[in-house]
């Protein structure tokens, strides 16, 4: 992630693509600052924005450079602690001609629902994967931990080292069938 405009050029030094954090995809300088390094930028979708606001922060990252720009659909706030996933919004941003990718394990998560920190449900995330998949979603972007208790951030959203194998080979499969559509 980069959360600064000042740590664009810093970041695309030694990686290949650069992530805005959902709440930061309004940011004109950041999505700037990302655009200008000629990397890939890949714009997490805010909780609090339609799908049709991020064809701003696509214009915003085209306008700054030439670099691909990946648009990521990680949930939408649905009362206190909790997103949902509206897959209607797939078609209108995959109309900004960008790749379109499913935050699996952040989908999970319940704002603040621990109380100081943000709970969360795993154990949904393989449901959450498979729908994105048959639903038509370019890539997909999961965190996973070997012991997601001990992880040192979204803890409570991780999926476990050992399951994400077996996960990936049932979402190709899928991916498979479903290009077959």
């Amino acid at each position: 992630d980069v959360h600064e405009a000042q740590q664009a050029a810093v970041a695309a030094a030694v990686v290949d693509v650069l992530q805005v954090p959902a709440f930061l995809a309004r940011q004109t300088d950041l999505l700037t600052a990302c655009g200008e390094t000629g990397r890939a930028v890949n714009v997490k979708k805010g909780q609090f924005m339609s799908p049709q606001e991020m064809g701003n922060a696509v214009s915003k990252v085209r306008a700054a450079g030439e670099g691909p720009v990946l648009l990521t659909e990680r949930g939408t706030f649905f009362g206190y602690n909790r997103l949902v996933n509206d897959f209607a919004a797939l078609p209108v941003l995959k109309g900004f001609g960008c790749p379109v990718v499913f935050d699996v394990t952040h989908s999970t998560q319940r704002p603040a629902g621990l109380g100081t920190a943000s709970g969360g449900d795993p154990s949904l995330a393989p449901l959450l994967a498979r729908a994105a998949v048959a639903a038509g979603f370019d890539g997909i972007f999961l965190e996973c931990h070997p012991d997601p208790a001990a992880a040192l951030s979204d803890a409570a959203s991780m999926m476990r080292l050992t399951d994400v194998p077996p996960l990936l080979r049932s979402l190709r499969d899928l991916d498979d069938l479903r290009r077959r559509w």
